[in-house]
Formats: structure tokens, C-alpha cells, sequence
């Protein structure tokens, strides 16, 4: 199983489910989680990821307690994926 944990940006798509258990089965990288969470919830993979297939520049993903920018990164059975917005203000 692999923990993902949501920001409150995609609230809309989750009905407010910040926290999602995927089945390790076939997510070999970030790709196929953000796979795996378009299809459980549609719509939601374009507010993470942009047109050209990279990480959005206000979303931070986490594996572990590494921050990563890239979607090609490997994870695995066990693994943790928090995915964070960025906050601002003036």
C-alpha cells in the first residue's frame, strides 16, 4: 500500500479526502500514483501536474522526507507521498 496524503487544493476532486491508500500493484513511480488518482478521481492530475507532464511550480511532492521534482522517481509498497501547495501572501 502507498499512503498519499492531499493538500485542501483538491478538495473539489476528493470531496475532501486528504488521505488515499493506492495498492502498490503496478505504481512502480510518482507517474503511476498520479495515474492512479486521476482515475479515482478525474480532473485532479491537472491541478498537480501541467500540460508538458512536470510537477506544477506551487506543488511540492514529497517521497518520503525527500522533496522531489520529477515524476519519474521510483516508489514503492510502503512508500509515503505527501503533495503540498504552496502558501502566499503579502
Amino acid at each position: 500500500m502507498i499512503r498519499v496524503f492531499l493538500p485542501s487544493q483538491v478538495d473539489f476532486y476528493t470531496g475532501g479526502e486528504r488521505e488515499q491508500h493506492l495498492d502498490a500493484q503496478g505504481i512502480n513511480t510518482l507517474r503511476d500514483v498520479m495515474a492512479a488518482l486521476e482515475q479515482r478521481f478525474p480532473g485532479i492530475r491537472f491541478r498537480l501536474v501541467d500540460e508538458q507532464g512536470a510537477i506544477r511550480r506551487h506543488i511540492a511532492m514529497f517521497v518520503g522526507e525527500t522533496i522531489v521534482r520529477s515524476l519519474d522517481v521510483a516508489v514503492a509498497d510502503n512508500y509515503r507521498v505527501q503533495i503540498v501547495g504552496a502558501l502566499s501572501g503579502g
